[in-house]
């Protein structure tokens, strides 16, 4: 996967939209193709605000806890090293790609979002690491050692 079919994804809501590489300020050992700021020289128009917030790119950011979580792996190799790690809704796949330069056998993106996949498969191949891509929880693979998840549970409609 590369940057400009990132960028296309982004396209479709914002015509600027592009990703640049990116080392997040939480999790710095990892670079990311990350929405760039760079392209908002002024207000969207309306149906350009309305787009971005009707199709929100969240794979495009690199969230918080998921930051957080990437660290916190990559200082705690122990936990994934030669397992088998599904992080769900993986967004940019800063997850997975962790879980993949801590040594964890499988490390697997799942999303339901083709754009985030889209994303975590190049920020893995950006980082020089491996990763599997899934498309539903329903066709996670049977047997996963861990299941990671950050910023998935915001939203009250994911709540079971």
């Amino acid at each position: 996967m590369s940057p400009d079919v990132l960028n296309r994804h982004l396209q479709k809501t914002l015509s600027q939209g592009r990703v640049a590489v990116s080392a997040p300020a939480g999790c710095p050992d990892i670079q990311l193709y990350l929405f760039d700021p760079g392209v908002l020289d002024g207000p969207l128009s309306h149906d350009e605000a309305q787009a971005v917030v009707a199709e929100p790119a969240y794979w495009s950011f690199c969230w918080a806890s998921g930051q957080v979580l990437a660290r916190w792996i990559l200082q705690h190799p122990d936990v994934v090293a030669g397992k088998t790690v599904l992080d769900f809704g993986s967004g940019s796949g800063v997850v997975a790609v962790a879980s993949a330069l801590a040594g964890a056998a499988r490390s697997i993106a799942c999303d339901i979002d083709a754009a985030a996949r889209d994303a975590a498969a190049a920020n893995a191949r950006l980082n020089n690491v491996e990763i599997d891509l899934c498309d539903d929880w329903a066709n996670r693979p049977g047997s996963v050692d861990l299941i990671t998840a950050a910023d998935v549970l915001y939203d009250p409609e994911n709540r079971p």
